[in-house]
């Protein structure tokens, strides 16, 4: 399929020629809003383009001075404009950009802050008392320790702005006129995982100017909207997406928390968000929920089946039919991307019909990251979409049905990992990076991502089995909440497996339509919607053992579940296999 350009989209070839063209193009624009919270008195400031580019160059300006050039300043902390000012800063000023997990414990912390060889640390007062133990241990390469609040005994943020704002008025520019090396490492992420087995990708600017470019020219954006910085800023997903935001116009809010979603959607008018399936899944099981307690699921049904009728003569009625649906979540979203993971076509295909586009993307750390999106002319459910425009993919190693592992090349592809040379030989050959994604390409040229290679289950028969795709007929389940399927080694013969998995169970929908049951009462429910799946597979993808709790899953910070982990904790309970 050719692809195709649907939007005008300037190219740059580094952050900083981004940030200053949309400080000049949208100067007025509200770039950020920051709730501030006082006892019962909650207030808003709005920074606007030119404001926030000031500020860039205010603190930029006292990093230099304080002998940050060339150096790597590490950020911790939750998503806010401190967050954001400190990543900019540093791409602005070519510093590198060390952007860390705020979940990790402390010796993980510390460990990927010995492993970057961060000079400065940039850190959220919440995580005061860790930083302050770090600091104690004295057994990283840091020198300076800034807090983004103002803390006793620490330098933050604020201060070294109001400094910084009297260095450049009284003559010096030479961090805002620093010239920036496009090509070289400006940003160090690390992969999710545990601290021995997670990797420190080395991302240029260019990879991600890019990557930003390619997504400009495909999905649909407007100056006008509003987004809410949901995804954590130390993944690449969300660090490059509130870069997308900035290079469109558009105004920022940061969300006050999980629980609180709704709420900010509704507060801030929120109109676009990027978002993980589980996630976007949560939202979309909240509106049946309330649907079905309100008694309307077959109005809605026969609601939709009519829309989706008059969009075929392209009559779209859908904001106004679902009005009060859409109202729940603030009236004003029309756009969210999803990815991450995958997420259920069920849910995207439900979403769409209610008048909210929906699109999925997928990418790795690895690819800054997005290879391939779907947009509004180019939706399959069930696909990740078409690739990017400066992409190229292929399938290599194909069984009989097509499905091979992927490999990428393009702009957007890493420089390597962090002194990891087997590692980067390994995944990096003749400029093609492997994925470890397993995919098949259909013949309009959408993308479909069946598992990863290292999680496909082999069975004794040569058979195999990918577990993402029984995972997401279990998941539609109202009563589960998440589930992992795994192969359990079978008692007479260890070389074999029998498919399970593990199911945790929703306790607010057990509460309302199961308030009197047992556990054991809970798992024969399950069990029983799970012979009905087998019975829609074939007999090699059967499931044959349950495990049910309310614990949730092990999982990153981005709510992927560690299937490593989990399977390993799931053996020991089971008698240690």
């Amino acid at each position: 399929m050719e692809r195709e350009r649907y939007f005008e989209a300037t190219e740059f070839e580094n952050i900083k020629e981004l940030i200053y063209h949309s400080a000049e193009v949208f100067a007025d624009n509200i770039a950020f809003v920051i709730k501030h919270k006082q006892e019962n008195n909650v207030t808003y400031e709005n920074k606007t383009y030119t404001e926030l580019l000031q500020d860039i160059n205010y603190l930029g300006s006292k990093f230099y001075e304080l002998g940050f050039k060339d150096k790597r300043v590490a950020i911790v902390g939750r998503n806010r404009y401190e967050w954001a000012i400190t990543h900019l800063t540093n791409l602005l000023g070519g510093i590198v950009s060390v952007p860390l997990d705020k979940e990790l414990q402390i010796d993980e912390l510390e460990s990927c802050l010995a492993r970057s060889k961060a000079d400065v640390v940039v850190f959220d007062e919440k995580y005061i008392d860790m930083i302050t133990e770090i600091k104690q241990r004295n057994q990283t390469n840091l020198s300076k320790y800034i807090c983004m609040t103002k803390q006793e005994g620490y330098l933050s943020i604020p201060e070294m702005m109001e400094q910084g704002k009297r260095i450049l008025e009284g003559g010096n520019t030479e961090y805002k006129d620093a010239k920036i090396d496009s090509y070289k490492m400006s940003i160090l992420l690390f992969t999710s995982g545990t601290t021995s087995k997670s990797k420190a990708v080395m991302l240029s600017q260019n990879n991600l100017a890019s990557n930003i470019y390619a997504m400009l020219l495909v999905e649909r954006f407007y100056p006008t909207d509003v987004n809410l910085a949901f995804l954590p800023f130390h993944h690449i997903f969300g660090s490059t997406g509130m870069i997308v935001m900035l290079a469109i116009g558009l105004k920022t809010a940061f969300p006050d928390g999980l629980r609180y979603i709704a709420q900010n959607l509704k507060e801030y008018k929120v109109s676009v968000f990027f978002g993980v399936p589980l996630l976007v899944e949560a939202i979309y099981k909240k509106i049946e929920q309330g649907i079905e307690k309100q008694g309307k699921t077959k109005l809605v049904n026969f609601a939709k089946k009519i829309s989706n009728l008059l969009l075929k003569f392209h009559i779209d009625i859908r904001r106004k039919l679902f009005k009060s649906i859409l109202d729940e979540l603030g009236g004003d979203m029309r756009f969210i991307i999803s990815g991450g993971a995958p997420l259920d076509k069920r849910v995207a295909q439900g979403i769409n019909e209610l008048g909210i586009n929906l699109i999925q993307g997928y990418g790795l750390t690895e690819t800054s990251p997005v290879i391939a999106a779907e947009n509004d002319r180019k939706v399959k459910y069930g696909s990740i979409g078409i690739t990017m425009d400066n992409v190229e993919i292929e399938i290599v190693d194909k069984n009989e049905e097509g499905i091979g592992e992927l490999r990428v090349k393009g702009p957007n592809v890493m420089l390597g990992y962090y002194e990891n040379e087997e590692e980067t030989n390994r995944v990096l050959k003749d400029g093609w990076f492997y994925t470890g994604d397993l995919a098949y390409i259909d013949k309009e040229g959408f993308l479909f991502i069946t598992g990863r290679k290292k999680d496909v289950i082999v069975l004794k028969n040569g058979k195999k089995v990918f577990p993402d795709e029984l995972e997401t007929l279990i998941n539609r389940i109202d009563l589960v909440q998440e589930s992992i399927v795994y192969g359990m080694p079978m008692d007479n013969d260890k070389n074999d497996v029998k498919l399970s998995v593990k199911v945790v169970y929703d306790k607010e929908v057990v509460k309302e339509k199961y308030p009197n049951s047992t556990q054991d009462d809970i798992k024969q429910i399950i069990w029983e919607e799970i012979k009905k799946i087998n019975k829609t597979l074939p007999p090699y993808k059967y499931m044959k053992n349950l495990i049910v709790t309310d614990k949730e899953l092990i999982k990153t910070t981005t709510k992927k579940v560690k299937r490593n982990e989990e399977i390993k904790r799931i053996m020991e309970e089971q008698g240690g296999f």
